[in-house]
Parts: structure tokens; sequence; C-alpha cells
């Protein structure tokens, strides 16, 4: 993969969605401080060390001559494969489709390569050719000009917030703002009171901290204290507090004085290599990252190619896609609708979004 900037901004534009979604140029400092380059192995070793192997928890997908396209498909895929920028995340998402295709050996795909100027026309295009279900597209500007014109079940690969409303219309995200709520409900699970939200300067780090408190807030009647990660009397501000959410994305912006509270954090801090500040802090991350014995996970193919963590979500996204879709061909999906997916467990809300709900893991430093 050459185009590396422009792929790693909008995996960080996908995964941290909203009303107000991040520029690629912000949210590229976000994966390239987590991502050397898209296929860096997921448990590289530090310099100076010998890689251990790790088994996968299924095998890897292996490379092979791809069958003839079929002119009529029950499900269609729309993602723009041959874009500058969106190209190599695309190709990750229909790789994984492709994946879950191959080992259900389920119905039948079409891939048409979009554009948000084309969308539309190549919507239809598969609706004529046959598509009872379409898979895409990928980005919120696409999305925004299909959905006055959805005619079949459509599942976009993004949030739906601010769309105009298709009841055929159906969101699947991977956002970590999902993530940032789930640890919002857990740590009331779990107890806590008095968190505090600790958030450095970044533009998603504080996007992940409105979200913290909004469902905080929404239970609790009484906002989360925020405070400044890099705040050099942080120490003496904690007091009172029973707990802290991360609201951070880089690993080394995590400050000690948090360390003796319990800590919370979303899936982009659960590094290969867990530093000591990060010991014991508690994460959300999606089943095929951290539950291999999981039986979907077990069931379909790892990518050919190692992936970072980043890209990797975008794969496992695919593979959960294609499985809904699957069923979609098969009956109308209704609120309260599960899948057991490898992205988490999904539940289809009566908003035709699907919520998220991950395996909770603690880090364990190296």
């Amino acid at each position: 993969m050459q185009r590396l900037a422009p792929l790693l901004a909008v995996l960080a534009a996908i995964w941290l969605t909203g009303a107000q979604a991040a520029t690629p140029t912000q949210a590229a400092d976000y994966i390239i401080r987590q991502n050397a380059a898209p296929l860096k192995p997921l448990f590289s070793p530090p310099p100076g060390q010998t890689a251990v192997p790790v088994p996968p928890a299924a095998p890897a997908a292996v490379a092979a001559p791809q069958p003839a396209v079929p002119e009529r498909a029950p499900i269609a895929v729309l993602l723009p494969l041959k874009s500058e920028a969106l190209g190599d995340a695309a190709d990750v998402v229909r790789a994984g489709i492709v994946a879950a295709q191959g080992a259900d050996q389920g119905p039948a795909v079409r891939m048409y390569d979009t554009t948000v100027d084309n969308v539309a026309q190549r919507y239809r295009e598969a609706v004529a050719n046959g598509a009872r279900v379409v898979i895409g597209p990928l980005t919120r500007p696409a999305i925004a000009q299909l959905a006055p014109r959805v005619s079949v079940p459509t599942l976009a690969l993004n949030t739906l917030d601010g769309t105009t409303a298709n009841p055929k219309l159906f969101g699947l995200s991977v956002s970590a703002e999902l993530e940032a709520r789930q640890i919002a409900r857990l740590m009331r699970q779990d107890g806590m009171q008095r968190p505090v939200v600790i958030t450095g300067s970044g533009v998603l780090d504080r996007r992940l901290a409105a979200a913290f408190a909004s469902e905080w807030t929404s239970a609790a009647q009484t906002p989360p204290r925020s405070l400044a990660a890099h705040d050099p009397a942080l120490a003496g501000h904690l007091a009172g507090a029973d707990s802290v959410f991360l609201a951070l994305i880089d690993p080394a912006a995590v400050p000690a004085a948090v360390s003796a509270l319990p800590r919370y954090a979303v899936s982009q801090l659960a590094v290969a290599h867990v530093p000591a500040a990060l010991t014991g802090v508690k994460v959300v991350d999606m089943p095929w990252l951290v539950m291999a014995r999981h039986p979907a996970v077990q069931r379909y193919p790892r990518p050919a190619e190692a992936l970072t963590r980043a890209t990797e979500r975008l794969y496992a996204l695919g593979i959960d896609a294609y499985r809904v879709a699957r069923d979609m061909t098969a009956a109308p999906l209704q609120p309260g609708w599960r899948l057991d997916g490898v992205t988490g467990d999904l539940k289809l809300g009566r908003d035709r979004q699907f919520a998220r709900t991950l395996p909770v893991q603690v880090l364990e430093g190296q």
C-alpha cells in the first residue's frame, strides 16, 4: 500500500464520526502516531527483540484468483475502491466482505466502485442488476447523497446522524464515540460515582470526552469533571475522584498521576506493547482482536497480509457487514435484532443504527 497518509486519515475519520467529523488533516495526526504503516504487523516486537510467532485464531486468507464477477448478485457493495484518498481503506473493507462470503458460502456479492458524485447512479445500476441488499457507502457525504434514493435494504458503513430518514437505510459504524459511551455505562455498573475525565488538546481527544460526558450526564444528571492531561497540578485536582476515564488516543499522553485510581479507556489505548502507565486500565475492544476463541472469530480467515489494529477493525467491519446483509436478504430486520459479531454484540435500534457492545479487558504490562 503506497497511499499511506490518506488511508491513515480516513481510518481516523471513520473511527471517530459524528455531527462534526474530524477533518482528514486532524485525523491523520492520531493514526500516524499509532501506526507506522497500514501493513505493520499487529504484534511486531520492540527494536532489538525477536518476534514470537502468534498463532492466528483462524487460518490466514490465501490470495487466489478472483472468480468472475456475477452479472446479477443478491448483495451489491458500493465502495470507493479507486479513490486516491479512500481506496486502500475501502479495499480492506472489501477483503473482509469477500472473506465472510467465502467462509459462509452465502449469497453472492458484486462490487461497484463509487464516488460521491456517482454513488446514486451506481446504486440504481446495482438494483437494476438484481441486488436485493446493498452494503455501503463508506463515507458520510456519500451516504447523504444516497439516503433519499434508497429503495432496497441498504447497510451504510458509518453513522446516520443528520442523514435524511429512510426506513430502508441502516447504519453500522465502528465509531469510538460509541466505545466512550459504553465505558460510561460500564463505570456506573462498576459502582463508580465521581469520575474524572482526563483529556488532551487534540480534537479526537475532545470528542471522546464529550461522548463520555453526554452518556454519563444522561444517567447521573451531573456532568463529570474534566482535567487536562498535561496539567502540572493534576495530582492535586484528583481529590474526591473515585475513577478516571482516559479520553486520550496517545498512550504516551497518559499521566502517571492517575495510576492510583481505577482507569478506563477506549480501544485505541490497547496497544500491542503496553507501557507501565497503562497497566491495569480497563478497555473495550472488538472480539476480533481480543477473543481468539470466540466462535465467530474462529470461523473467518485472517487477512492475507498483516494489518495494524486500526485497519484490522475495517476488515472486521467488512465481515460483520456481510453477515448482516446476508440475513437482510432472507427477511426484513426489526428493532432488537441481534448478531454475535466479530466487531461486537450488535443490536439494531429503532433509529435503524446498530449499537455495539464490546468485551472488556484489563491491560497488562509487558
